[in-house]
């Protein structure tokens, strides 16, 4: 009985390896094609990386170079690129054109980045934040008003900028009380970096506040 079982057995587990074998004759292609599926993946990610980290690098290229060029206006207008890069483009340029006295030029490129829903809302919202400061006093009290309300709205990007604009422009209008209310906006937040922080402390001093007692206070 020992030996027939035993034969049994060897017969049962070279049954077994014949199988395995033919399976493996029959589906081993399907393994290959995963390793290589898998290597193929791992490799083109990392393509991707490297091509995008050398996409950002030359379009920070075309950047320096436009702004160190004879005329940085023009070169920098001539920068093509689409997305969020184009947004940045069209700030740099708005800068390069305040620094040059074209004002209305500015004013062109910051509404074609604040208007442009494809762009990430932090752009646009830095751009409207830029339009008004450009603008000056060539806009309504009354709009700007209501566009840094807008951009002072909790969690907003550039909310502490929106208020310390909302105490200048308050101050402009001989309203001391609403400069004094902002600043102290400015300096209740705990996201308020130190020259905000200066600046608010100077503005409310200056309107004969004091901003140790009330920042306590709050």
């Amino acid at each position: 009985m020992d030996q027939t079982d035993s034969f049994i057995e060897e017969v049962t587990e070279e049954v077994r390896r014949d199988r395995l074998f033919a399976a493996f004759r029959k589906y081993g292609w399907i393994g290959a094609v995963a390793i290589v599926a898998i290597v193929g993946g791992s490799a083109y990610t990392e393509w991707q990386k490297i091509r995008t980290r050398d996409a950002a690098q030359a379009f920070g290229d075309s950047l320096l170079a436009a702004v160190q060029a004879d005329d940085p206006g023009a070169a920098l207008s001539e920068i093509q690129a689409e997305g969020p890069r184009a947004g940045v483009a069209k700030l740099m340029s708005a800068a390069q054109a305040v620094q040059d006295g074209r004002s209305e030029a500015a004013l062109a490129d910051l509404r074609a980045v604040a208007e442009d829903k494809s762009l990430p809302a932090s752009l646009r919202d830095l751009a409207r934040l830029k339009t008004v400061l450009v603008a000056g006093d060539t806009m309504t009290a009354e709009a700007r008003r209501t566009e840094l309300e807008a951009l002072a709205q909790p969690g907003a990007p550039y909310r502490l900028m929106a208020l310390e604009q909302l105490a200048v422009l308050a101050l402009e209008t001989g309203d001391s009380d609403t400069a004094i209310a902002k600043a102290r906006e400015v300096l209740a937040d705990s996201a308020v970096t130190p020259g905000l922080q200066q600046r608010a402390t100077e503005l409310i001093v200056a309107l004969g506040g004091d901003p140790v007692a009330e920042t306590a206070a709050q």
